[in-house]
């Protein structure tokens, strides 16, 4: 598979779509919290009384990713704030000295957000 079908595979409306259902599973998720999010929440230090604005800016995600054929430029700005998101969400592990691994999933979700922002969504 060349680059350039990579990068097309990468922009395209269903990836868009897969994202979007990874974070209502995530805002559910973050919701209930399991104890594993829970637990992650903790270790960062994040305070209880604005966890609530994960789930909230995670199902707002959602709308923005799923944008992406009809609305370009809102699937592009929930990207990059998506980025932003993960920048801090990998700082947060770097700041408390959270174990590698740990990051690791932060982490390539900011790699898979920049890109997407870079590149936008196919449009044609």
């Amino acid at each position: 598979m060349s680059c350039g079908n990579d990068v097309s595979t990468l922009r395209s409306p269903k990836t868009y779509a897969a994202l979007a259902a990874f974070q209502a599973a995530d805002a559910v998720a973050c919701a209930i919290p399991i104890p594993p999010i829970a637990k992650t929440l903790d270790t960062l230090g994040v305070p209880q009384d604005i966890r609530w604005i994960l789930p909230a800016s995670k199902a707002a995600s959602v709308i923005g990713l799923l944008s992406a054929s009809r609305i370009p430029a809102l699937a592009r700005l929930t990207t990059a704030m998506l980025t932003v998101y993960f920048v801090l969400a990998v700082g947060a592990h770097i700041r408390v000295r959270d174990r590698v691994v740990n990051a690791i999933p932060a982490a390539s979700f900011l790699a898979t957000y920049a890109a997407l922002t870079w590149k936008g969504p196919d449009q044609g």
